[in-house]
């Protein structure tokens, strides 16, 4: 089942991340009207992981797992693209350690605090979905065995007591950032599994329980609700706390076929999706050979106009390195048996 329009929001939630990274000395938190959203904007990343829960469900739906096939394709899917971003960031670091390139190629840096952020930076959440898929098959077996009921009873309980887990660290034993109690409550692959969850959960109700119809009301208002959310809390949303707005907006987009579809559907935007991977992971290697060409010619890199250059180069080195590696490994990988 191909659903067009929920890729596009794919490229929202990797572009509102590069903006939280790099853009800070930009209109984006210079304005009062949507700096509080720019501020909440790695929260990108919870959608990702509840999206990714959303669509191996629907991908798998109709099918029996084969192992084999199974953790080929999921290679294919993430792998060929992390190592390169990999390797490029490689080139002008100087860091050499052996053990931190071997956990990072063993995808297993968001393990063990303390490595997280290492190397290339956006890499940690790979090795969160590294997790997630190889965890998937038992999962799905799980909500193929039991009814939809027991499943969703099982996966907010689950959820709640994450949510619950993650407030009480916080509050009791966070020592702050730089430090391995951020890197555990933050990055680590568990504190995650309650965002996928949800999106598999999810996945289970558009299958189930909804009907194609217009939706366009209803995505603006948790759209809404969700920025009112970002404007007033101080809770953690980092966590899967804001699966209460993502998790309907995924399944009321992907069930809609209103105006906002047919924005979404639109081919340069549904294309913008398609190389959001691409962009997630080459933003941090790419920013910084930019900034160092910068410094060296002694360009000023603390404007609008640099990130505005970084943030089309990045669309273009992304697109480049979608249509020549990303496809490419990912066709030769497949036929491998």
């Amino acid at each position: 089942m191909m659903i067009n329009q929920i890729t596009f929001t794919r490229f929202l939630a990797a572009i509102s991340i590069v903006i939280f990274h790099f853009g800070h000395n930009t209109f984006f938190y210079e304005n009062d009207y949507i700096n509080f959203i720019i501020s909440h904007a790695n929260i990108g990343v919870s959608y990702f992981f509840i999206l990714s829960g959303f669509i191996m469900v629907i991908a798998y739906n109709n099918k029996s797992i084969n192992a084999f096939d199974y953790y080929k394709n999921r290679f294919a899917r993430i792998y060929p693209m992390y190592i390169f971003a990999l390797l490029l960031f490689l080139t002008i670091s100087d860091n050499n350690s052996k053990t931190l390139i071997l956990y990072h190629i063993l995808g297993i840096q968001s393990w063990i605090p303390g490595f997280p952020l290492t190397l290339n930076m956006p890499g940690w959440s790979i090795s969160v979905e590294i997790f997630f898929y190889s965890l998937f098959p038992l999962i799905f077996y799980f909500l193929k065995k039991y009814t939809f009921k027991t499943v969703s009873i099982a996966i907010i309980t689950f959820w709640i007591i994450s949510q619950l887990f993650t407030h009480f660290f916080l509050m009791y034993f966070y020592e702050g950032y730089p430090s391995k109690s951020h890197d555990f409550v933050f990055y680590f692959p568990v504190i995650h599994l309650n965002e996928f969850l949800i999106g598999n959960l999810s996945a289970l109700f558009f299958l189930t329980k909804i009907k194609v119809k217009n939706y366009d009301i209803l995505i603006i208002i948790f759209v809404l609700i969700t920025i009112i959310i970002f404007k007033f809390t101080s809770l953690q949303l980092h966590n899967g706390l804001l699966a209460v707005t993502f998790a309907p907006l995924i399944i009321l987009i992907s069930a809609n076929n209103g105006y906002i579809t047919k924005i979404f559907n639109n081919k340069i935007l549904h294309y913008l999706g398609e190389v959001s991977y691409s962009l997630y992971i080459l933003q941090y290697p790419v920013h910084v050979i930019m900034e160092k060409a910068c410094i060296h010619y002694h360009i000023p890199t603390n404007n609008l106009q640099f990130f505005s250059i970084f943030v089309l180069v990045l669309l273009i080195f992304s697109a480049i390195s979608y249509e020549l590696i990303e496809k490419n490994a990912r066709r030769l990988i497949k036929k491998f048996s």
